[in-house]
């Protein structure tokens, strides 16, 4: 049946040509990644209440907030923590596979239903739901080395011009800046000015409530249906204050014969940051920390140089003298490392295989063979990978560097055969492979469900230890697959295209012929040695199982020695270290003793850059439950 191909050589042909070039237009469409992506979806639950400590926010907030989630449909559990700054998070782990969409969606209305119960101010300050994205993609720091330019203007600078630039890149799931330096008028209550005019906090409120609103007077002479009106005006009022002035005037409190006591007499006004709760610079110079992250799917190579492109245009049109930006992270650097080695292996080891195959078969025409087919098995495997969203990582090109070896076994059967039906016989090419076909086709059928068979079960591990499975035993299922659908049609076409008969063979004397023979001599002394060994053990089975034990023994030695872990480590060139002060040290103190670490970092010639942050732990990606802790890298 499979001999049928050699009538129609241009349609194995093109069909292998047509799995190329699938092939290689699936491989511009594969996301590039490190490793799969395992992680379960997570929402992240945001709350604020300013000025409560952390049992207060635990027992006003978050309890109600954790009874209305626990249970929340493909939960499997959730973490809460509360900060004595009067912020907290709430993130909910969900099982792996569950639609994440639906998952803040289901989140959503369970908080719906409790949102009466926490305190006023909490509802006002608002309760935050964001899908947790993957891990980091960039931490890029905007400074600047001007004199006069600190972190408040720095994150207002970089939140209106950076960052909605940022945000537009194809692929940016999310872009934020750590901290909240943005502008906000500041009121400095002054107690014993308070006390000395019995004036309350609540009274401060409701009067620059009551003053700095947004108002809507409405129109005048607006047309009735019974007075002509000439003129209509529309009544604008100024809105909120945004000056010092205009809140310094607000009036707290008026007295019948005329005294006015204003805002100024009891408070100091100024225009500063919302919050002081992050402290970002870079090799000592202020800086606006921004963390991005990718949306699921897209490319982190191409993400990461759409935005590259982007910072360098803000940089050209917008950046003030003085002011640059560092990229002080950058996954695509080791992503792009480790990929670029594996390829190098890739590269590697399909020369290698040429040239053990040419050793072999002592034939160039013979080795041009599995060269050619080799390609379209490895390449045709992303057609898999982009029908069941395989991304480009360590693992499935780990899994095409394996591959090699499989997959040329099956044209080096076909080659092989023809080889020797000619030899044994005068039949032409044609009449020798069309008997081979009908020869060997079952047992590479055979050679191709076998080895497809060690693999497809472990497609279905589940778990996120399945994921890096999966990938890997689909990668390699599709290519021995691929090679053996190749060594039934493009092998024998090309072999009837490219060998000549043995028979008409000419015994040349040239280097490389001399040396396949001299080969051939060693390996069939080497072949009859090992002949001699199996003939001398077949009599005595415990040799064998006494060999056999001694490999088992030994594989579980080394087993013990030998180190284990989940993913390999890998050097990516980042050092973080956590600082931990004593608890209640303010924020200050802390940045004080990250500038000391920076600065000693600074020093070593082996350090390119130090990024300090005081009041956030960049590990974790949170705030700390305590001021006093800071991350360097």
């Amino acid at each position: 049946m499979f001999a049928q191909i050699l009538r129609r050589p241009v349609l194995a042909i093109v069909i292998s040509v047509l799995i190329v070039l699938l092939g290689l237009l699936s491989i511009g469409t594969r996301p590039v990644s490190q490793f799969p992506e395992i992680a379960p979806p997570q929402v992240q639950i945001t709350v604020a209440y300013p000025g409560a400590s952390a049992d207060v926010l635990i027992q006003s907030t978050l309890i109600p907030l954790e009874r209305a989630i626990n249970g929340v449909q493909g939960m499997r559990y959730m973490l809460t923590d509360a900060t004595s700054a009067g912020e907290a998070t709430i993130q909910v782990i969900f099982d792996l596979g569950t639609d994440p969409d639906q998952a803040i969606i289901n989140v959503k209305t369970r908080i719906d239903q409790v949102m009466p119960q926490p305190p006023k101010l909490v509802q006002l300050e608002g309760v935050i739901l964001m899908r947790v994205m993957p891990s980091m993609l960039m931490y890029v720091n905007v400074f600047s080395t001007a004199e006069g330019a600190d972190e408040k203007f720095l994150f207002n600078f970089a939140n209106v011009n950076v960052l909605p630039e940022i945000m537009r890149v194809k692929g940016i799931g999310q872009a934020r800046i750590l901290g909240s330096r943005q502008f906000a008028m500041r009121i400095w209550l002054n107690p014993d000015r308070m006390r000395a005019y019995n004036v309350s906090p609540e009274e401060v409120q409701d009067a620059m409530a009551d003053q700095s609103i947004i108002g809507r007077p409405g129109r005048v002479g607006q047309a009735t249906g019974k007075t002509a009106q000439s003129l209509e005006y529309v009544l604008v009022w100024e809105g909120r204050y945004n000056k010092p002035e205009q809140y310094e005037d607000i009036i707290i409190r008026a007295t019948p014969d005329g005294h006015i006591l204003r805002l100024k007499d009891i408070a100091k006004v100024e225009l500063g940051s919302e919050f002081f709760n992050i402290y970002s610079n870079l090799d000592g110079h202020p800086s606006a920390a921004i963390v991005l992250k990718q949306t699921l799917g897209s490319n982190a190579q191409e993400v990461i140089e759409n935005v590259k492109k982007t910072l360098e245009e803000i940089k050209a049109t917008t950046f003030p003298p003085g002011m640059d930006y560092a990229i002080s992270y950058d996954v695509s650097r080791f992503v792009d490392a480790s990929i670029e080695q594996v390829t190098h292996t890739l590269v590697e080891a399909f020369v290698l295989v040429a040239l053990v195959v040419f050793v072999f078969l002592g034939d160039w025409r013979s080795t041009l063979i599995p060269t050619l087919a080799v390609p379209v098995s490895l390449v045709g495997a992303f057609i898999f990978m982009a029908v069941l969203d395989i991304s480009i990582n360590l693992i499935t090109l780990f899994a095409l560097v394996l591959a090699i070896g499989i997959v040329v076994d099956d044209a080096i059967v076909v080659v092989e055969a023809v080889h020797a039906k000619m030899e044994t016989t005068s039949l032409s090419i044609y009449e020798a492979m069309k008997a081979v076909l009908n020869e060997i086709s079952g047992a590479i059928i055979a050679i191709t469900l076998v080895m497809t068979s060690v693999f497809v079960p472990v497609a279905f591990m589940p778990g996120p230890v399945g994921v890096f499975y999966r990938q890997f035993s689909v990668t390699m299922a599709s290519s021995i697959v691929l090679s053996g659908f190749i060594a039934l049609t493009l092998t024998p076409v090309l072999s009837v295209l490219i060998l000549k008969p043995v028979h008409d063979h000419g015994r040349t004397r040239n280097p490389i012929t001399l040396f396949i023979r001299g080969f051939n001599r060693v390996f069939n002394w080497v072949t009859a040695i090992y002949v001699r060994v199996i003939r001398a053990t077949l009599g005595r089975f415990y040799v064998t199982l006494l060999a056999l034990g001694l490999f088992v023994f030994g594989i579980m030695q080394v087993n013990q020695v030998l180190p284990a872990g989940f993913v390999p480590n890998e050097d990516q060139g980042i050092i973080y270290a956590i600082i931990q002060t004593p608890p209640g040290t303010t924020i200050e103190r802390t940045n004080a003793v990250s500038r000391e670490l920076q600065n000693i970092a600074k020093e070593l010639p082996e350090v390119a850059s130090v990024s300090a942050l005081a009041g956030y732990e960049i590990l974790t990606e949170g705030a700390p439950r305590t001021p006093g802790r800071a991350s360097s890298t």
